[in-house]
C-alpha cells in the first residue's frame, strides 16, 4: 500500500520535473523575443512576474539559490526591454505553461479528474511565507483541461519550491551552498562563477536531508487532503503526462 508519504515524495519529483518543462522550450523563447526578452530574460521577468514590479531584491528574495547581482542585473534589464509590464509579463509566462499542456496533453486520458483532484491541493495550501507561489494563486488559470493541467502543475512546483527555500534557511542553509551542493553543474549559471564551490561535506549532506524531511512535512497537509482514490488519480496523471511531455 502506498503511503501519503510515499504519494507525497513520488508526486513532488513529478511536479519538480514537469511543472518546468516548458521554461526553455523553443515556443516559450519566441513569444519572449516577440516581446524584446531573450529566454533567460523571459525566464525571470516572467517567472517573477506574478509579484509585480518590484525592486529587483525582492524577487532574489523569492528566487532563493541565485546570485542576488545576477537576479539584480537580468530583472532591470528585462524591465527595460520588454513591451509589457513585469505583471503582463508573469501572466503571459503562465499562459506559456498553458500552451506547453495544449500541445503535449491534448490525448492524455483523465485530464478532469487530475485537475478536481489537484485544484483541492493547491486550495488547501497556506501561502503563508511563500511569497512567489502567492504570487502564482493570485493569477486566474485556463479553462481548458490540456492547459489548466500543466498550469496547476507549474503552480505547484512553485509551492514545492518556496517551502523548500523556507526549510533550507530553518536548517541553517545558505541557500546558495544547498543550491551548489545539489546542483554543482548549475552553479556558474546561477551566477556564482567568480566564487569557489561549496564544499560537499556529510555535514551539508545531513542539513540537505533535513531540509528535505521538513519540506515533506510542510507541504503534507495539503496533499493530504485527498482520498486514496484521489492520490492514485494525481500520481497517475503526473505519469502520463510526464510521458506525453517527454516523447
Amino acid at each position: 500500500m502506498t503511503t501519503t508519504s510515499d504519494y507525497v515524495q513520488s508526486a513532488s519529483a513529478r511536479i519538480s520535473t514537469l511543472g518546468a518543462a516548458f521554461y526553455f522550450v523553443p515556443e516559450t523563447v519566441a513569444v519572449g523575443k516577440e516581446h524584446g526578452l531573450d529566454g533567460f530574460r523571459f525566464y525571470v521577468l516572467g517567472r517573477g512576474g506574478v509579484l509585480g514590479d518590484v525592486e529587483a531584491p525582492v524577487i532574489g528574495s523569492a528566487f532563493g539559490y541565485w546570485n542576488p547581482s545576477l537576479i539584480d542585473h537580468i530583472w532591470n534589464s528585462a524591465k527595460e526591454r520588454a513591451d509589457l509590464s513585469p505583471r503582463e509579463c508573469g501572466r503571459l509566462y503562465l499562459e506559456c505553461s498553458a500552451e506547453f499542456g495544449r500541445q503535449k496533453f491534448a490525448d492524455v486520458a483523465g485530464l478532469q479528474a487530475f485537475c478536481d483532484a489537484a485544484q483541492k491541493i493547491h486550495e488547501a495550501t497556506n501561502v503563508a511565507g511563500l511569497s512567489l507561489y502567492a504570487g502564482y494563486v493570485a493569477e486566474p488559470l485556463a479553462r481548458d483541461l490540456p492547459g489548466r493541467a500543466m498550469q496547476l502543475v507549474t503552480i505547484l512546483r512553485e509551492f514545492m519550491g518556496s517551502a523548500h527555500l523556507v526549510a533550507v534557511l530553518a536548517v541553517g542553509l545558505e541557500p546558495k551552498v544547498a543550491h551548489g551542493v545539489r546542483r554543482p553543474e548549475m552553479w556558474e549559471a546561477f551566477g556564482y562563477g567568480g566564487e569557489p564551490a561549496p564544499a560537499d561535506t556529510p555535514e551539508v549532506r545531513a542539513l540537505l536531508a533535513d531540509a528535505d524531511a521538513l519540506t515533506q512535512r510542510l507541504i503534507t497537509p495539503a496533499y493530504a487532503v485527498l482520498s486514496e482514490a484521489e492520490q492514485g488519480v494525481v500520481l497517475a496523471g503526473l505519469e502520463a503526462m510526464g510521458s506525453a511531455a517527454s516523447a
